[in-house]
């Protein structure tokens, strides 16, 4: 069986879990990186590198695949419809800020690096989680939970086949998020959703990484 063949199971699920494992590592060096709510520069740069060279990975590989065998009909560009971005981009953020008001308000707990966050407010700190939070992971997940994922597993044109990828990668979304608590999960499954319903709509992957990174980069502005 040729595993390099775009229906193999077998070669896809390889592939997939080497992508995922990679993604785990990044996660790893990233809270390895702020220990006791400090940043550690040497943790900081081993993360920085190790990520660097994670997404250089996943965008070779997305775009040899993209190319070789899933290249689609269409693809709108990022600035293709400018009402369609900017309603999702009002949408995202009015999100974020109901999301903080029931933060505030204490309906919702606070996410794992809010807290470190709200614990220790410096500087530093702010920076790494701009760039660790509101970018990199954001990145790495929408290769993880749209690109490669729709590769392999939702390739059928068809409504249901769209409707359960868009379920399935909303939760493991949320899943890579390691949520402590349910209502956190559900919130950031919600979002996968919205990602993944982005990404189908347009067939371009920038357009739901632009809202992953405005997501996150408010998540962190807003606590």
């Amino acid at each position: 069986m040729n595993t390099n063949a775009p229906t193999s199971m077998q070669g896809n699920l390889i592939r997939y879990g080497v992508y995922i494992v990679l993604y785990l590592l990044v996660f790893g060096l990233k809270s390895l990186s702020v220990l006791g709510s400090k940043v550690h520069l040497v943790g900081v740069v081993f993360f920085v590198l190790f990520s660097a060279v994670v997404l250089l990975f996943y965008i070779r590989r997305f775009n040899r695949e993209k190319s070789r065998y899933f290249k689609p009909a269409f693809s709108l560009s990022f600035l293709g419809d400018y009402g369609f971005i900017l309603g999702m981009t009002i949408l995202v953020i009015a999100s974020r800020i109901f999301i903080a008001y029931l933060q505030a308000k204490g309906r919702i707990p606070l996410t794992r690096y809010q807290m470190v966050y709200a614990k220790k407010d410096s500087t530093p700190l702010f920076w790494f989680l701009i760039f660790s939070h509101g970018f990199i992971l954001p990145v790495l997940q929408q290769f993880l939970t749209v690109g490669f994922f729709f590769n392999y597993g939702f390739r059928k044109d068809s409504l249901i086949t769209g409707i359960l990828g868009i379920i399935c990668s909303g939760l493991f979304f949320s899943v890579l998020n390691f949520q402590c608590s349910l209502s956190l999960f559900i919130i950031d499954a919600i979002i996968g959703m919205t990602l993944a319903w982005s990404y189908l709509y347009s067939q371009s992957l920038w357009i739901p990484m632009y809202l992953a990174i405005l997501n996150g980069i408010f998540a962190i502005l807003l606590i």
